[in-house]
Order: structure tokens, then sequence, then C-alpha cells
């Protein structure tokens, strides 16, 4: 009965989703087409912006040519960058301080995906100020404009800059939660490649795992549309063929710019098809050990995938045909046995170790409830799992 449950939840979801407002950011794309954000702010009529950041990316420098582009049109800004990984409530009132101090206009989440859903929670704050962040937690609690969200992804792996999604953590409770609404797409997002090429190997592969999880999540589920389907195989392909060498070579231009596109592709499809099993066990390692998001999806995904077996093997003998590790003459089950192992490699090959050596057995039960609560009923998972089911898989990823 639960399982009928699950499904005539997220059949109520999928029915209901074409009415709901899924527009795509304004792009601005290409090497340094971050130039032209300052012309187009000033176009647009902001003219004093909170710049959401970290202190990863003040201490190189790289908000420096935006600065001299804000300053050159006479934009006011103020920076906040204490953003911590898996931000925080608390980041998030910090900048909202700073946001209403200098009466912004818009605002800016430069970085990675953190500085990004840092961002997103102010714009969310500001547009409903009489309701706190886990107030927020959830489907559609902000419904109201927000004030101009613009991202700049200085990775390519989160894809929040054409999501719905606000990933927040709460430090006292080690609570790591979703704020779900169509206002927080960004307005505009900037894809400037130029931006990746100094990321370290190991944030490039992690982040780019990231990516590959979102659009093999999006596509093994049960609410993909066409526009989903077509985005996560466009993903899964560009990952492929590019994650390993922007990881071994981070100058290369064109695997940045593909890794950036990738992962704007996934995000389109995960914030339309939702995500799975995998998200909502990563969510609890980055809540209690602050693991890097990105690095908990890498581990997690080989081992949740052949968790799901028979039920996911079309999908995924579908995108083993697509990156081209089939024969013809091949079953399902063995081409999606050959797509989770090509995981698995591509892992290894850049340096991934396979499980976690954090977590503690106390904790178990609480992020077992966690994760349960997370996926179920929302997620279209292609195979429902119960609370046995999940222990089993924590289980399997623990050292």
């Amino acid at each position: 009965m639960y399982n009928l449950y699950c499904r005539m939840y997220q059949f109520a979801y999928k029915t209901a989703a074409p009415f709901f407002d899924w527009r795509q950011p304004e792009l601005l794309e290409g090497e340094n087409s971050l130039i032209k954000l300052p012309p187009l702010l000033k176009l647009k009529g902001i003219g004093s912006v909170l710049i959401v950041t970290d202190k990863g990316i003040t201490s190189i420098s790289l908000l420096d040519r935006l600065l001299a582009g804000l300053e050159g049109k006479e934009i006011d800004y103020v920076i906040y960058d204490e953003t911590v990984p898996n931000p925080t409530i608390d980041n998030i009132e910090e900048a909202l301080q700073l946001y209403k101090d200098h009466q912004c206009h818009g605002i800016i989440g430069f970085g990675g995906g953190s500085p990004i859903d840092c961002a997103k929670g102010v714009a969310a704050r500001v547009a409903r100020p009489g309701k706190t962040i886990p107030e927020m937690k959830g489907q559609l609690k902000v419904r109201k404009p927000t004030p101009p969200l613009i991202a700049v992804p200085t990775t390519s792996g989160t894809g929040s800059e054409a999501t719905v999604a606000a990933v927040i953590s709460n430090s006292q409770t080690h609570e790591k939660y979703a704020i779900n609404d169509h206002v927080l797409i960004p307005d505009l997002a900037v894809l400037d490649p130029m931006l990746t090429v100094k990321l370290p190997p190991h944030i490039t592969s992690t982040t780019g795992m990231d990516a590959l999880t979102h659009a093999i999540e999006a596509y093994i589920g049960r609410s993909n549309t066409e526009e989903t389907i077509q985005c996560s195989r466009e993903a899964v392909q560009l990952i492929f063929e590019n994650l390993y060498e922007a990881y071994s070579n981070g100058s290369n231009i064109v695997a940045r710019k593909n890794m950036q596109k990738a992962s704007y592709l996934a995000g389109i499809a995960f914030t339309r098809a939702y995500v799975g099993y995998v998200h909502a066990i990563a969510h609890t390692l980055g809540g209690f050990y602050s693991v890097p998001h990105g690095l908990a999806n890498a581990i997690i995904l080989p081992y949740v995938l052949e968790y799901y077996g028979e039920s996911v093997h079309q999908p995924l003998a579908e995108l083993a045909d697509l990156i081209g590790i089939t024969t013809a003459k091949e079953t399902d089950s063995l081409k999606a046995q050959k797509f989770i192992e090509a995981i698995k490699k591509l892992n290894r090959d850049m340096n991934i170790p396979n499980t976690f050596d954090c977590l503690l057995n106390q904790d178990l039960p609480i992020m077992v409830d966690r994760a349960f609560r997370e996926a179920n009923p929302l997620y279209p998972v292609p195979k429902i799992l119960d609370k046995h089911d999940l222990f089993r898989l924590y289980e399997m990823i623990k050292e």
C-alpha cells in the first residue's frame, strides 16, 4: 500500500508539472562572457548588488574581472564571502543583513553550488521576509517574486544555475534539505569556461560526477519529459567524453566548456524530473559530516544503481549504447552492468574512493530516517526502497 501511495503522489506531481513555470535562465555563454554581465545589469536597471561567494573565490582573485566591470558601469556592490561548503542558515542570514544594509537591488551567486544556493536562500528570505528558512523547506513555500537573481558557476557540477532548488544545512540539527520553488530558478546565468580553468583536479572530478548523477537519476526516474530525456542523454555523453580530460588537463578550454554545458543540461533535467536515493543519502552525509556533495554522489552512485537491479536495466542499457561501450547482441542486463562499471572506472581513474571512512554507527538510524523521508514519496525513483533497504546501502558504503 505504501508503494501505491508513493506512486500516486508522484503521478499527481507529474500531472500538475506542465502547469508550473519551467522558465530557463537567460544565458551568457562562452569564453570571457563574464565581461558582458555588468553592461546587462546596467541595462536592466540594477544599480546595486549583493555578491555571494566564498573565501576560496576571493583568495584567488576570481572576482576581479566582475568587480572591475561593475565599477566601470557605476554599479554598487557588497561582497559576502563567508559561505561554507553545504551552506548554512547562518550564512543566509548574514548575507541577508548585508543585502538590507546596502539596499541592494539584485543578488549574484558566484562560485560553486554552495554560494549559488546561499544566494537563492537570500532571495527566498527577501521574497518572504516573514518566513524562516526552515519554514520554506520542501515544495513551493516561497511563491513570491524574488529580487533579480544571477548565477555565475565556477564549477561544472551542481547545475544550480538552472534549478528550482536551494540546498541548505542546519548546523544545529545536522539536517540538509532543499527549498524547491520555481521562483528560485535564476533569471540569468553566466557560463564562462575561463572561470573553471583554475579548478583543482579533485574538485573538477567530484563536481563532474555530481552532474553525471543528476543526469542519470533524472533519466532513470519516472517523471521524464521529452526535454529532460534529451538533456540527460546529452549531458551523459558530454561528461563521458570530457570529464577525464578536464580533470587531467584543466587548461583544455573545449573540455571545460563542454563540462559547463553538461552541468547546465543536467540541471535542466533534474529540476523537472527530480533525483533519487543517491541524493537522499548524499544529503545526510553532507549534513552530518560536511562531505562535499559531489564526492558523496560519486561514491554512492554505483551502489544505488546496482541495488535497483532489473528496474534500471533498460535505461542504463540505453545510456551504455549512447556512450559506445556495448555491442548489439548484449542483453540489457549486461549493458547496464557495463555502464555501472564505466562509472566505477571513471571514479578510479580520478582517484575517487569507493567508501566513506566517516560514517558512525550511532548516526545511521537518524540518517536512514532522513534519507527515507526526503526521497519518499516525492522522488519518482525506478524502485521504491524502504528503511531496511537504505540501511543496507549505508552499510555497503561504510568503510
